[in-house]
């Protein structure tokens, strides 16, 4: 004797009597025509079973059927009496065995509370539909059995599913018991591994009243989600999808489990502008013959006791049958073709291709915040979940050509302005192309040319009163040496390589070194003429030319070694600067040591400070070209130059640091030329009547 436990009312109601002593009435409503179809699929494979003597020889199986209204308690208490075998029962056994197994039941908790109760009594309990994962622990449920999977791998499917079309926002709808927080438990685990997110979970019963259902219709209204997770049975989520239809709440993409996808009552016309499209997963089935003659053929004079056959004719037919008129009906009525008998109860055949209803043609999207573009990051909104964000603009220097966080760009490359390409930075130098390298050009171009013309006009007129008044021959290196300055600049123009980096800055302190030496001699023969106009005095005759060369090589050497220990041991060097600009690379030679470079600095600066004391104590030379007083100007010119120029130098960013250099080589260059070498080229080339010794010596 087999047991059956079936949901074929949807739900138990309780009315409590007006008598304090009265026990409350238990009626169950609302007959469900799919789990009456299932009591009738039992039936049939009982009776086939029977017919068949090689399956059970010498075995007859029997059967009792009840409802459980949906209700643990209901499937239990029914349990209960098909266990003690204290219902009625019409047969023609005087000793009925007793049950020997229950086939049931459809929802999980029902199945729980089976389980949970009987095992113990070793008594088996197969379920046609209950899939909570729950229950396949075996030490908690030993004699439990399904003939359907675990909700493991429907929720693990399902979270697949949305994976598969990009969705990262849904809601939640799950059945308040074991079968809906089981299943939602195992689907929220796998959909976070994807990164979606659940922006509501709704919790419903078959049981809960009005004001419970539109809360959750209401959190469905509030939240922006367009996909929509239904984990519930049929019966649960009927409720809820009638106060969506009369709601008009459509725009959604539903998502269902087994338990509803395929039930009768969701896809009628009614239910489709809120439902259709909704997406599921079924187990696959196949047809059995001859069940849907046996179905066709149910009738309740053919045994009026049989279960719920009476109210499954009142349901069809819209009447109760009169038992006394006996006689055999075969099923006309059109809305149970389509209900009942359709296919056997099967499913739907799987869809190569998946017709959104609701969206023309195109597979929806949900998602709490857009997808950022290029240029810009997800940056999370405090107290909201992760699938929801701003989209801010990266940093400087940063960038991202997908929703990933912002990288930084390689030392030498920067952002674009959309920020999503790393670009080379500027290769910023002094170049000959700009306006400050072409002034540079033209002014080291003209005062060279000043330095040979004026050089020209010395050898044309080296015998004059002037030029042998100047010292000619200290007066001509001074020139090459002011030549060599002047063209100096010329090697700071260009991008920087090793030997351009060596050369401008040794050429820069040995041709200063040699030009202030040159400038040392001319105010020491200076010095010595005027010490020479004492009576007694012979320093004239002990710094003639010799002397005057050793003056000029010497200290010039000493410059000259000082370069080579240098270039020996820690030489200047092309670097790339990035201090400057976060846009931009400085190229600029490194001066290597910093000794080295402030030590050929000081070393001109002491040449032109001694220059300058000399000439100071000679200014008052008593004759009409005094020298000394124009080489006392230059060096004070030649030493503020000088002096502006370190702190210049320090503080200048980028190429102008080599602009403020170049300014110091050519304006201190030029003092040289100009004070110096002018005021003689006057008066030989405008004034030729004051270059005689007696002009020279001021005596008229």
């Amino acid at each position: 004797m087999i047991g059956g436990i079936f949901p074929v009312f949807l739900k138990e109601v309780i009315r409590t009597s007006t008598y304090e002593r009265e026990p409350p009435e238990v009626k169950c409503e609302g007959f469900d025509l799919r789990s009456f179809r299932w009591t009738q699929v039992m039936i049939f494979s009982i009776e086939e079973i029977n017919q068949d003597p090689a399956l059970l020889p010498n075995i007859s199986l029997g059967y009792r059927i009840l409802s459980s209204c949906s209700s643990s308690t209901s499937a239990l208490r029914a349990a209960l009496t098909l266990a003690s075998g204290v219902e009625e029962i019409s047969s023609t056994s005087p000793c009925p065995p007793a049950i020997s197994s229950f086939i049931g039941e459809s929802g999980s908790s029902q199945s729980i509370a089976l389980a949970g109760t009987f095992g113990s009594f070793q008594l088996p309990i197969i379920s046609y539909f209950s899939a909570c994962a729950c229950l396949s622990n075996r030490v908690k449920y030993p004699t439990f059995f399904r003939t359907i999977p675990s909700d493991y791998f429907q929720a693990k499917a399902l979270a697949a599913l949305i994976k598969r079309f990009g969705w990262e926002w849904i809601g939640v709808i799950q059945s308040d018991n074991d079968y809906g927080r089981s299943g939602i438990m195992t689907f929220t685990e796998e959909v976070k591994k994807f990164g979606v997110c659940i922006a509501f979970v709704g919790k419903i019963l078959r049981t809960d009243p009005m004001d419970k259902i539109l809360n959750v219709v209401e959190m469905i209204k509030q939240s922006t989600v367009k996909v929509i997770l239904a984990y519930v049975p049929e019966g649960d989520f009927y409720p809820l999808m009638t106060e969506i239809v009369k709601q008009n709440i459509t725009g959604i993409q539903w998502l269902s489990t087994d338990a509803w996808i395929t039930s009768p009552r969701p896809s009628t016309p009614e239910m489709y502008q809120a439902f259709g499209g909704a997406l599921g997963f079924v187990g696959r089935k196949m047809a059995i013959p001859h069940l849907k003659s046996f179905l066709t053929s149910i009738s309740p004079y053919k045994d009026p006791s049989a279960a719920f056959v009476r109210d499954f004719w009142e349901v069809m037919l819209g009447c109760r049958p009169v038992i006394d008129h006996l006689q055999s009906i075969k099923f006309t009525n059109k809305f149970g073709d389509q209900v009942f008998f359709d296919k056997n109860g099967d499913p739907p055949a799987y869809y190569d291709l998946i017709n959104w209803q609701l969206i023309n043609g195109q597979v929806p999207t949900s998602l709490c915040s857009n997808v950022c573009p290029v240029g810009t990051r997800k940056a999370q909104i405090k107290g909201k979940p992760t699938c929801c964000f701003d989209c801010i603009p990266c940093a400087d220097g940063t960038i991202t050509n997908s929703t990933a966080e912002c990288k930084p760009c390689p030392h030498e490359y920067w952002s674009s302005d959309r920020k999503d390409e790393c670009i080379p930075k500027t290769l910023e130098f002094l170049t000959y192309q700009e306006p400050m390298g072409i002034a540079v050009t033209v002014v080291s171009l003209l005062g060279a040319s000043l330095s040979l013309g004026t050089m020209m006009v010395f050898i044309r007129y080296r015998e004059t009163a002037v030029i042998k008044a100047s010292n000619y021959e200290l007066s001509c290196f001074l020139l090459f040496s002011l030549l060599l300055c002047f063209l100096c600049p010329l090697t700071f123009i260009g991008r920087p390589t090793l030997w351009t980096c060596m050369l401008r800055q040794t050429t820069f302190a040995v041709t200063f070194a040699l030009c202030i030496s040159c400038v040392l001699g001319k105010t020491i023969v200076v010095v010595t003429a005027f010490k020479a106009t004492f009576p007694g005095n012979n320093a004239a005759t002990k710094f003639g030319p010799a002397q005057q060369r050793i003056i000029v090589c010497s200290c010039t050497m000493i410059q000259i070694l000082i370069c080579i220990l240098w270039l020996k041991l820690n030489p200047p060097f092309p670097d790339m600067v990035f201090r400057y600009s976060n846009k931009k690379i400085v190229l600029e030679c490194n001066p290597g040591s910093e000794a080295a470079f402030y030590a050929v600095l000081g070393y001109i600066g002491l040449l032109a400070v001694i220059c300058l004391v000399l000439a100071f104590l000679a200014r008052k030379l008593p004759d009409n070209f005094n020298e000394a007083k124009f080489i006392t100007f230059s060096m004070l010119i030649f030493c503020s130059v000088w002096i502006t120029f370190i702190p210049a130098y320090i503080s200048s960013p980028g190429k102008f640091t080599v602009a403020v250099e170049t300014f110091a080589i050519l304006s201190s260059a030029l003092s040289l030329l100009i004070c110096i070498f002018v005021p003689k080229c006057y008066i030989i080339l405008i004034k030729p009547e004051k270059n005689t010794k007696k002009h020279v010596m001021g005596k008229f």
